[in-house]
């Protein structure tokens, strides 16, 4: 099994870890990225967004899991397999939240690029788009880590 562990700064990323944890709560009912669904009867619609909250539910959980009482000892997160996909999901879904409570004043092309000045940030935007560059990060380590067979089949 492919694995990989990344040391963390843990002054850096426990208060990321806030963040995360105060949008988890807001994605627990209601999906990163919410569809109408207006061409599905009313009960298969409920059915089917209640089914993909809970495996939200499951990714944000993983994501979350990997900062345990292991992490803040030591400062490391590993990635495997067996989690890469569900925090690959769950970054995506974190992120799009970050952007739609607290970064679109950023704009998209700030938002990918980074090009950006942190310290004419507001405290709570400065946090929420460190977060949204650590996420887009640990993205990317898993991408370019793990065997693309893990991602894609």
């Amino acid at each position: 099994m492919k694995r990989i562990e990344v040391k963390l700064s843990l002054p850096v990323v426990a208060p990321l870890l806030d963040v995360i944890r105060e949008l988890a709560d807001g994605l627990r009912k209601n999906l990163a990225a919410p569809s109408t669904l207006t061409e599905l009867d009313d009960d298969f619609r409920d059915a089917w967004v209640g089914e993909l909250v809970s495996s939200q539910n499951d990714d944000v959980h993983t994501l979350l899991a990997l900062f345990d009482g292991n992490f803040f000892s030591e400062g490391v997160v590993a990635f495997d397999e067996e989690n890469a996909e569900p925090i690959m999901r769950a970054c995506a879904a974190v992120r799009l939240r970050l952007r739609e409570c607290y970064l679109k004043p950023l704009g998209d092309e700030t938002l990918e690029t980074g090009d950006l000045d942190l310290t004419s940030l507001a405290e709570p935007l400065r946090k929420a788009f460190m977060c949204y560059l650590f996420l887009a990060t640990v993205q990317e380590l898993i991408i370019q880590h793990l065997d693309e067979s893990i991602l894609g089949h």
